[in-house]
């Protein structure tokens, strides 16, 4: 496969460009000369509208663990769908989902949906906030939580603007991001116990809140260390702030999320993705009294929260039919594709003579073209060129018939056979023998 072979995507390619800015709508897949515009999918492949058949490791930005086609998120939404897509009001629906996720994890008695996992965690800090009435939110240096301002801050800083290892500077992501925003966000340095303790005690009388990931995409898909996540729920209990748990990715880690795989007991957790069966989804969950400042019952609650597609009856009910068929067993399965994938991988990367590794768990994983140790953000944005080559190694899978993140993110699904990680792997062999491997 090559660009060449995609004229009518670059047709769809040049009537963009008149309605969009740069003919994009999602930075995330934008690619040159032009966009490739997906058809259908079938299964954990991806047909583009010049025909091109491509295994989709990367399921919508690890939102489709089910892949394509799924017959009961299919037959849910068909069904949803003769009823009515979006109303006035309450529905049945909404609670079904919220009792299989209240089931699902002890530290969330309460719920509440939004349509994305940005807002779930915007409404996570603001909840935060309100419950504590104090100003600032912590956040560890490169996670990725959304594109809200306070938790956008220090996404991808760098070595001209980070500060000092042990006391990273809050740097904006967007320009024109307020000073004030800035001063409220407190960054602190991921897997770094010490330095982490000592930042959040100093700013323990205005935290509100502490945002994390145990495994950020952006920051290396490293797992957090089991003293940094002791250390956090510690400290958070001292200070009386509220330990906000973003699995928005790693809920799809296990049948009680990374939370149950980690061992962690959050006031807050955030949700989206993989609970939506493919809609557009995102949820807040947490203990009952941190959650009742959205209590509308008696009166004005602390914080209004609203959402005109909010708890729609088409992405709960679809949630509703994903989450019946992820059952500890279906994520053993995936557990033993993502084994497969990291023994294979691995010879494939001895045979080519590229120095590689993979870091994640369960069915996620991140390619990095660098034998380099690998803890937090700034041991990841070290291996500067190892990056370069990894999105050129992205584009010569895609190419090839692979899709990936343009930062090796991978993702596998419950569509996925022993067969296709193999295929995968023979694809990775390709693409590395393209680029000179």
């Amino acid at each position: 496969m090559s660009d060449l072979e995609n004229p009518k995507s670059a047709v769809l390619f040049d009537r963009a460009k008149a309605v969009m800015p740069g003919g994009n709508t999602r930075t995330t897949v934008y690619r040159q000369p032009h966009q490739v515009y997906a058809a259908r999918g079938e299964g954990c492949r991806i047909i583009d509208v010049d025909g091109n058949v491509r295994i989709d490791a990367n399921g919508n930005f690890t939102s489709l663990i089910h892949g394509y086609g799924h017959p009961g998120i299919m037959q849910a939404a068909a069904r949803q769908l003769e009823l009515g897509t979006c109303y006035g009001m309450a529905t049945e629906s909404e609670i079904l989902l919220s009792e299989m996720l209240c089931d699902r994890l002890p530290s969330v008695e309460r719920l509440r949906y939004t349509n994305s996992g940005t807002e779930a965690v915007m409404n996570a800090i603001k909840a935060a906030r309100a419950f504590t009435e104090r100003p600032k939110i912590a956040k560890c240096e490169g996670a990725y939580h959304g594109t809200y301002d306070a938790a956008e801050t220090s996404q991808d800083p760098n070595p001209a603007n980070w500060g000092e290892a042990e006391e990273p500077q809050s740097v904006p992501t967007a320009k024109g991001t307020p000073r004030g925003v800035l001063d409220d966000v407190v960054v602190i340095p991921f897997n770094n116990v010490e330095a982490s303790e000592k930042i959040l005690r100093v700013n323990g009388n205005s935290l509100a809140g502490v945002l994390v990931d145990v495994m950020p995409n952006r920051a290396g898909l490293v797992p957090a260390s089991a003293a940094f996540l002791t250390m956090l729920r510690q400290v958070t209990r001292d200070l009386g702030a509220v330990l906000i748990l973003d699995e928005v990715i790693t809920f799809r880690l296990g049948f009680n999320g990374a939370q149950g795989r980690f061992g962690v007991n959050p006031d807050l957790t955030t949700l989206g993705k993989v609970i939506g069966g493919g809609f557009p989804v995102g949820a807040i969950g947490g203990k009952a009294d941190v959650m009742s400042v959205f209590d509308p019952s008696k009166g004005a609650p602390a914080l209004p929260h609203g959402g005109t597609f909010s708890a729609n009856p088409m992405s709960m009910m679809a949630g509703v039919a994903a989450l019946a068929d992820l059952l500890p067993e279906e994520f053993e399965r995936l557990d033993r594709l993502g084994a497969r994938f990291d023994s294979q991988i691995k010879e494939c990367f001895a045979m080519n003579g590229a120095e590689a590794q993979v870091t994640g768990l369960g069915s996620l994983r991140r390619v990095h073209l660098t034998s380099a140790p690998l803890t937090d953000y700034r041991s990841t944005v070290a291996a500067a060129d190892g990056a370069k080559h990894v999105a050129a190694l992205a584009r010569a899978l895609f190419d090839e018939g692979v899709i990936i993140g343009g930062n090796g993110l991978m993702t596998f699904s419950t569509a996925m056979v022993e067969a296709d990680i193999d295929e995968i792997v023979e694809t990775f062999d390709r693409a590395l023998k393209r680029l000179g491997h």
